[in-house]
């Protein structure tokens, strides 16, 4: 109904940037924050949010701000991909679907790779799939201690991606990397700290109010922060990634995985 999604925007911050369907941006203080906005379905990513993100994070680059905060809404950072993407074929079938699918892939992990400042997560909820692997290309990553990370990948019949079958072993070594990465392991905040993926662990009590006091810190720092990252590198690595996941979206053992996924739901 006409002027229905105007409280959404009227609640955000002052400075509101633009308006996004799956999202709130807003920039305040420096700091621009880009919130996964559909807190109903976890935060899962549509092929939408997929654009608005890409979107959100070009604008972000070149705006005002000193730094660029993203999070969630509710009480998920964001459950990864929504597997309704996957059921959608076109008319070129399944194969251009997959094509499609690692072609917008592709163009939302080259964000955070060129992404030209600070990048800082600030996880305030469980964090699942490409939500996770992402994080080994943000500079600093908060998290409340309610928050797991959890890369469910083989369970789908799929493979990992967000350049983290690089970063991860960096990050954490090889061995840790493999838990996650091949036998889905789950890690608490606290784990995720320990190995190196999280930088800190706050009290969801006073997790907000803590991270924000530090943001704003932060954001009076000069312009100029410059990135150190790889670039040559993890732009391969996401050619990579990319390539074999679409593979893997091809192949039986993913259909049967995401159809299996779908019945399973269909009898809650």
């Amino acid at each position: 109904r006409p002027g229905s999604k105007a409280p959404a925007v009227a609640a955000q911050p002052t400075g509101s940037t633009k308006g996004f369907q799956t999202l709130l941006v807003s920039t305040e203080d420096n700091i621009t924050t880009i919130r996964l906005n559909r807190p109903e379905k976890k935060n899962a990513i549509t092929v939408e949010m997929y654009n608005e993100l890409i979107e959100a994070l070009d604008l972000a680059g070149k705006d005002d701000s000193v730094i660029t905060v993203i999070t969630g809404s509710g009480d998920y950072y964001c459950s990864g991909n929504d597997l309704n993407n996957f059921t959608k074929i076109p008319e070129g079938g399944v194969e251009k679907l997959a094509k499609e699918s690692g072609e917008l892939l592709r163009r939302y992990v080259k964000v955070y790779i060129d992404f030209p400042k600070p990048l800082i997560g600030v996880i305030n909820g469980p964090a699942v799939g490409v939500s996770v692997t992402l994080l080994g290309l943000f500079d600093v990553v908060y998290a409340t201690e309610k928050a797991t990370f959890h890369t469910p990948f083989s369970q789908l019949g799929q493979s990992p991606e967000g350049c983290s079958s690089y970063l991860f072993p960096k990050i954490m070594g090889a061995a840790k990397a493999s838990e996650m990465l091949l036998f889905n392991k789950k890690l608490t905040a606290t784990q995720a700290c320990e190995v190196g993926l999280v930088t800190e662990v706050f009290p969801e009590s006073s997790f907000q109010s803590e991270v924000w006091t530090r943001l704003k810190a932060y954001a009076k720092l000069p312009r100029n922060l410059i990135r150190v990252v790889e670039k040559e590198k993890l732009h391969a690595v996401n050619d990579a990634e990319v390539e074999r996941l679409v593979e893997r979206w091809l192949s039986d053992e993913c259909m049967q995985a995401i159809m299996s996924f779908f019945q399973a739901k269909s009898k809650l």
